[in-house]
């Protein structure tokens, strides 16, 4: 990944380690059955999304932190933050792509079906996503200095 700001060379530089440690987080959550990974201390609860590479066609799984939507406790959210980075991160564009997939919560794999929550709704979720983890705060002022609205993906159970 090429980047010009001094944020996303950082970003750069540290991708070898959060590789390792994230492929890591995943080996522990899935041996455990969430056991170990769903939380970690200081921070909220983490599932494993499942997706497709928009492009390559391969198979990837991704850490992330969630909450449950407000409306519908059946639904998990996940947001799109990478960080404030001035890109989506590359699971969003896979499941724009691909928005059937499966996601780990603790020892349950479950299909869903993933969407991209419209403004009023992200405006109703923004108060839970920052009592999960309040640097989206921060994440968000530093996306919106390059024009990016950080998405809130919806994912609901497929039946």
């Amino acid at each position: 990944m090429v980047t010009t700001s001094g944020f996303g060379r950082v970003l750069d530089r540290l991708a070898p380690v959060v590789g390792a440690v994230t492929r890591a987080h995943i080996a522990l959550y899935r041996r455990t059955g969430g056991r170990l990974g769903h939380t970690i201390p200081g921070m909220p609860t983490m599932l494993l999304l499942d997706h497709v590479g928009a492009r390559s066609g391969r198979p990837r799984t991704t850490p992330l932190l969630y909450f449950t939507h407000p409306d519908d406790p059946d639904d998990v959210v996940i947001v799109a933050s990478y960080g404030g980075h001035p890109r989506h991160p590359a699971w969003f564009h896979n499941l724009r792509a691909h928005p059937d997939t499966t996601v780990q919560v603790r020892d349950e794999v479950r299909p869903v079906h993933a969407r991209v929550a419209g403004d009023e709704e992200r405006a109703r979720l923004w108060p839970a996503a920052l009592a999960t983890y309040s640097p989206f705060a921060g994440y968000q002022r530093r996306a919106e200095e390059v024009g990016r609205t950080i998405p809130f993906v919806v994912l609901t159970r497929r039946r």
